[in-house]
């Protein structure tokens, strides 16, 4: 079961970010190699490729990507954007969902709370006590515990990307495919919080709710169109 869950999660990242997995040095930058992604991009070859195998094995250059670096920012963004949309939802809207048998608002940040403990798990990351799967996302319908899960969560997703080196993010994780490595798990985690991103969203949309980013900078071009008009 877990083997395919990663698999989906892998099949996902390669589609979106249509790029090979990273293999770490402890002693420099990410190096390039083709790992976790590699099966699912020849499923998904385009009719013209962009450059031969010959000329990437000639490719000297080093890689400027930087997996840990990349990740954490992506996941305080990401952090910062689903707790402040939790904390933009009425109290009373948690326990809507769009039909029978679907996580509800409040179900999907709670799942997405223990997915972050849990995927990091992979890692080799402890989680922390009383976030079982099976009964988590349940545990509460009140929106102030859920909220402080959410940022709870990401806090601690934050924490355990940081204590990573590079010779950790290289440590081989065959749970994931036979040539993947812990670093892989960096875009799982960061992966699967998009998607419910995305999810939680149009949620709040549906409900009458404006992602609060989006309304800040609504409000700051009419401020800047009134002023123009003034002037």
């Amino acid at each position: 079961m877990k083997r395919a869950f990663f698999s989906l999660f892998g099949l996902s990242l390669a589609l979106v970010l249509g790029a090979p997995t990273i293999a770490r040095s402890a002693n420099g930058p990410a190096q390039a190699s083709p790992k976790v992604a590699a099966a699912p991009l020849a499923m998904v070859q385009p009719a013209t490729q962009p450059i031969s195998q010959e000329a990437a094995a000639q490719d000297k250059n080093a890689p400027n990507y930087d997996i840990k670096g990349e990740a954490l920012v992506d996941e305080a963004d990401l952090g910062k954007k689903f707790v402040s949309l939790a904390e933009a939802i009425p109290a009373d809207k948690f326990t809507w969902r769009p039909a029978e048998g679907v996580r509800s608002i409040g179900e999907v940040y709670l799942h997405v709370a223990q997915s972050n403990y849990g995927i990091m798990k992979y890692a080799g990351s402890a989680i922390p006590e009383g976030k079982d799967s099976k009964t988590f996302e349940k545990s509460t319908t009140d929106k102030a515990k859920i909220v402080a899960e959410l940022k709870a969560s990401f806090d601690w997703v934050h924490q355990q990307m940081t204590n990573m080196s590079n010779a950790d993010l290289a440590q081989p994780l065959k749970e994931l495919g036979p040539e993947a490595n812990k670093g892989d798990v960096l875009y799982l985690v960061t992966t699967h919080a998009h998607e419910h991103l995305g999810q939680s969203i149009a949620y709040a949309r549906v409900n009458g709710v404006t992602p609060p980013w989006t309304k800040a900078q609504m409000d700051k071009a009419k401020q800047k169109k009134d002023g123009a008009t003034e002037e």
